[in-house]
């Protein structure tokens, strides 16, 4: 069992103790009413999500998992007026629980089809919803194609009455977005939908997710860049030049190589990749989608991407948007770059790909999000899709929509779908506004990396000759991890990481599962808006391992969902490994096990860990691996 650098989150943390003294942001609420009691009940019937312990419902009325918001650093504006318009979403609630969690567990490549007969809500659990629906004066009843999200358009009236709950208006900013409504009371719905609906999403508006702020090298001169880079260099210790370490406007200075490291630290191209983490034999994945899942107007991200390419000497790919939705008009700097870095970073470590289908949300609601997960499962169009984003697991806890999603997520999983997400870059936090590559914030993990249905990747420090060879990695100090406070643990992890000794289905989700480099001194060489520069972060890191995937997935049609593939090669690869000194890292299989480094709360020690979970990954050893 692993030494930790300081002790987890008790469980039965309180939300209060996140709220106060600490400089954290109003996505915090003050009430301490979520429960995370391991003896409550999920509505979802135990599928993920620990249950809510929420006060009795009225007569009449049935509780649900959305809960009451508070926003403590916002001030309470009163009633939000009763002819706003607003768009509900209703979670239903799937059947079979325990056969869809091991329809994931067992990399089942079901169709859409099969998944949406045998796990999703009947025909007769929707009919019931929108009949009800209707009854009190909604418009716009639209069902999901997979039954699980039934959406609505009516007054906020109509609203707080058919759900039994108030709606008030709050002034103040959150991320940007002012003007912002929250429910204050739990919502109900009527006992004839009791055990049919687990959710009522789209009753706030707060952006409970963001990109990470990304900090910008100077720009650089790449065709130079590229050329050094190409150039015949030496595989012992290097002294770094200014082609390979692009100063960077962040808090963390050059990296220091740890006792027994022999190589340094540089930046690097997508391709530079393929030498670094071992990419000799396993072919390009040609015949692979991916999707990328974004909010706003992803548009410019396209033409930024398309001169990465270029630039890489890469194939195009062709890419298409998938609008969910209503347009979203989010064009930000963040977000554009953090669009250019997935696509680059991804189709870049895949060498090549069929087809890139980009998702487009409305805003970072929960809500909104939800719908995007949804669309991308129930489309099944693309086996692999990363997700950059993030936030703190107490929103989507408290108003419902983690456990829609995580159902949405285990039938993408039983359908051989591998969604990758960021663990966030604030180290053992969560992010509330703090600077990117800054440790700190509030004690709980990142969503949707959180998600036991997720590939979640955390970032490290990576090591190399100046020719590229791999020479190890430490934790990134900045890269998220931890256990999460409202996911149990699945069966596939729960016998790797430390807390698994407790019984499956009970014990923490740890994250992360894997990591690739992300620290910001190591970071890529990207064009976006403008000029060639370097980013860093786990939304670098993700999106690599995703692209990892897709040469997995074209090679071997038959892996699915990535996770119980990825710990059953680690399981069966770890037995009798001894850690003997340097390097500082351990081969076990195709996984670089880290054992320097620290990301806050947590240490990297040898075997699972809190900072890059089963460690990095050999392409090549992990092809050979996957096949057997």
């Amino acid at each position: 069992m692993k030494r930790l650098a300081a002790a987890s989150v008790a469980l039965g943390v309180t939300l209060a103790s996140c709220s106060g003294g600490h400089g954290f942001s109003s996505m915090l609420p003050a009430n301490g009413s979520a429960d995370t009691s391991a003896t409550s009940t999920s509505p979802s019937g135990g599928l993920s999500v620990r249950g809510s312990r929420v006060v009795a419902a009225p007569a009449g009325w049935a509780t649900t998992s959305t809960q009451a918001l508070s926003l403590p650093t916002l001030s309470d504006a009163g009633v939000l007026a009763a002819s706003t318009q607003l768009t509900v979403r209703l979670g239903l609630q799937v059947h079979n629980a325990a056969a869809l969690k091991q329809a994931a567990a067992s990399q089942a490549q079901m169709s859409a089809s099969q998944v949406l007969a045998e796990f999703s809500p009947t025909s007769s659990d929707v009919s019931t919803v929108t009949s009800y629906l209707q009854s009190k004066g909604f418009t716009n009843v639209t069902v999901e194609p997979n039954n699980l999200i039934v959406s609505a358009t009516g007054t906020a009236a109509q609203v707080s009455s058919a759900f039994n709950t108030t709606l008030h208006r709050f002034s103040g900013t959150v991320q940007g977005a002012t003007g912002l409504f929250a429910n204050i009371s739990p919502a109900y719905v009527p006992t004839a939908l009791n055990g049919i609906v687990v959710a009522v999403m789209g009753l706030n508006d707060i952006p409970a997710f963001a990109v990470p702020p990304h900090p910008k090298g100077v720009s650089i001169n790449h065709a130079a860049a590229s050329a050094s880079a190409a150039a015949p260099q030496p595989e012992s210790p290097c002294s770094v030049s200014s082609v390979y370490i692009i100063g960077l406007p962040s808090p963390e200075p050059i990296p220091t190589p740890v006792a027994g490291q022999v190589g340094c630290p540089r930046n690097y191209t997508p391709s530079d990749y393929w030498r670094a983490y071992d990419v000799n034999k396993t072919p390009a994945a040609k015949n692979i989608n991916v999707a990328i899942l974004t909010e706003g107007n992803p548009a410019p991200a396209i033409s930024d991407f398309r001169v990465n390419e270029q630039g890489d000497g890469l194939p195009q790919v062709p890419v298409s948007i998938r609008q969910v939705g209503l347009a979203g008009t989010d064009t930000s700097s963040d977000s554009e770059g953090e669009w250019t870095l997935d696509m680059t970073a991804s189709s870049g470590m895949a060498g090549n790909l069929r087809h890139i289908d980009v998702y487009a949300a409305t805003s970072f609601t929960d809500s909104d999000i939800a719908l995007m997960f949804s669309k991308w499962q129930s489309d099944d169009r693309d086996h692999v899709a990363n997700a950059s984003f993030g936030g703190c697991e107490v929103y989507p806890y408290l108003d419902g929509s983690m456990l829609v999603d995580d159902e949405v997520l285990a039938e993408a999983a039983a359908q051989g779908q591998t969604l990758f997400a960021s663990t966030g870059d604030t180290g053992s936090f969560c992010s509330v506004g703090n600077p990117n590559g800054v440790p700190g914030g509030a004690p709980l993990v990142e969503y949707p990396a959180a998600s036991p249905y997720v590939t979640a990747v955390g970032g490290t420090t990576l090591w190399s000759t100046l020719a590229g060879a791999y020479q190890g990695e430490s934790a990134w100090v900045a890269g998220g991890g931890g256990l999460s406070q409202f996911e149990y643990s699945p069966s596939w992890e729960s016998p790797t990481q430390p807390v698994g000794t407790t019984a499956v289905g009970s014990s923490f989700r740890g994250l992360p599962d894997v990591a690739m480099d992300g620290d910001l001194q190591t970071g890529m060489i990207i064009y976006m808006q403008g000029s060639w520069t370097v980013i860093g972060g786990t939304s670098l890191s993700s999106p690599l391992m995703a692209g990892v995937w897709a040469r997995m997935l074209n090679a071997h049609p038959s892996a699915g969902f990535a996770p119980p593939a990825l710990y059953r090669v680690y399981g069966a690869s770890s037995a009798g490994v001894a850690y003997v000194g340097p390097p500082p890292w351990i081969a076990v299989g195709p996984f670089h096990d880290i054992v320097s480094g620290a990301n806050g709360a947590y240490a990297a020690t040898p075997g699972f860990d809190y900072t890059s979970g089963m460690g990095s990954v050999d392409v090549d050893l992990l092809d050979a691996a996957i096949g057997k």
